[in-house]
């Protein structure tokens, strides 16, 4: 377990969150239940913003909307000058909903809807990604149809493979996202988005992977997006104000993963910094605003999914399973691309470690699994799982599938608990019925 001040085994031998003992929350709000750890977030926030601050010119972090998004985050980030990514029109209008200012925000999308743009639009968002050639075509339309000239940021892949699941590399040649550097789609779009009157370049977005530990990876983006910036100059005669360099830095999942304070993540993006400065001065380029897009390492490990225990099944010589009240429908990541967890015996946290089980929900799905081959003491009904750094891509993912209720997601901090988002009742899941 990767432990802090807010994540440890209090005298109890329970695991405590946020100075709440994890029995405590269940018995107040029952299970499943995502909990997150508030302070946990903040100090990441402050984290990345303060050395962003101290290391670069100018620049703003903006947290990554999809790894998990509710009202309550955006007062969060907001507190600490945070802009946000959002990718769809749900994620803006909630931002919108909590008083969170749309011209710090920036919209992505391989593929935005025109209601989504003009949603954009009229709410005066402060960049628009342009990910495809008609993607140009519509916020110029759109733009131009209000009045607005809106800024826009377009997203190149500088084919940089970031050592990550296939399905979440996001910077190779044939990526659904962006354009490709190499064969020149980049410079023909840059060519046609320049040629528009309603919308205006500001510079370019790259975003090459997730769950990323290599500094040189970063590293190798800056150097290949500075190379981008020299060759539109040259080509165009442009001075592009604007760097996006994405997110995507890894978190601790299983001891597999490097455990990393917040000091290294504020050297990875004091690693960042100093790179582009280099790059910058040695091309003789003018310098950018920086904008950095982490959401998975804001939240990720700030998250902790209680479970109470059910069926316990042993197959003699072959299997245990230890089946939980939650599954793919609060937490899909193993079904979707075998995402590693680890978990832990919330009130025997000190006991020994003797059988072997796979953590299976109660939907009707072999593949509803949470994590295998996982070491825990004996467990029986009754007993509290959790299961660690379920916060980011766990709510935001969730679904009503087998007709379960999403769960209530409750935050912790200096020993409080207070709801973030309210679990579903039964009438919420026919409410849209016809």
């Amino acid at each position: 377990m990767n432990t802090r001040k807010t994540l440890k085994v209090n005298e109890n031998n329970h695991l405590e969150i946020g100075g709440i003992d994890s029995a405590v929350l269940v018995e107040q709000f029952g299970t499943p239940l995502y909990v997150m750890d508030i302070e946990h977030i903040e100090n990441m926030c402050k984290a990345y913003s303060d050395t962003l601050k101290k290391e670069y010119y100018d620049g703003r972090i903006y947290y990554a909307s999809k790894a998990f998004c509710c009202k309550e985050i955006y007062r969060i980030i907001d507190k600490f000058g945070l802009g946000a990514d959002a990718v769809s029109e749900g994620e803006m209008f909630t931002a919108k909903s909590a008083g969170f200012n749309l011209e710090k925000v920036i919209f992505h999308g391989n593929n935005k809807s025109h209601s989504e743009i003009e949603y954009a639009v009229t709410n005066s968002v402060g960049f628009i990604v342009i990910d495809s050639m008609d993607d140009a075509d519509i916020v110029n339309e759109i733009s131009k149809k209000h009045s607005k000239v809106q800024p826009v940021l377009i997203r190149v892949n500088p084919s940089v493979e970031a050592h990550t699941h296939r399905f979440i590399q996001t910077a190779t040649p044939d990526s659904k996202f962006g354009f490709s550097i190499e064969n020149g789609d980049a410079l023909e779009i840059v060519k046609k988005v320049i040629s528009l009157s309603n919308i205006s370049l500001k510079g370019f977005h790259c975003h090459i992977g997730s769950q990323i530990f290599e500094k040189q990876g970063f590293i190798l983006a800056i150097r290949k997006m500075t190379d981008f910036y020299k060759t539109v100059k040259e080509n165009f005669s442009l001075y592009l104000p604007v760097i996006n360099l994405g997110g995507g830095i890894g978190i601790w999942y299983t001891d597999e993963d490097a455990k990393y304070s917040y000091s290294d993540y504020a050297d990875f993006v004091s690693t960042i910094c100093s790179e582009l400065k280099r790059c910058v001065k040695e091309k003789n380029l003018e310098i950018p605003y920086l904008i950095l897009e982490p959401g998975r390492s804001i939240v990720g490990e700030a998250g902790i999914t209680l479970y109470t225990v059910g069926a316990v099944k042993k197959i003699k010589g072959l299997k245990n399973y230890l089946s939980i009240d939650g599954g793919m429908f609060e937490n899909p990541r193993y079904a979707l691309y075998q995402a590693k967890y680890s978990a832990v015996a919330a009130t025997s946290m000190n006991e020994e470690l003797t059988e072997q089980y796979s953590i299976v929900g109660k939907c009707c799905e072999s593949g509803d699994i949470i994590t295998e081959n996982t070491l825990l003491p004996e467990m029986k009904r009754g007993d509290l799982l959790a299961v660690l750094s379920t916060g980011a891509y766990n709510y935001s993912m969730s679904s009503n599938y087998n007709r379960n209720k999403i769960p209530t997601v409750v935050g912790v901090k200096n020993g409080k608990a207070f709801v973030m988002v309210k679990g579903q009742t039964l009438d919420d899941l026919i409410k849209l019925d016809v």
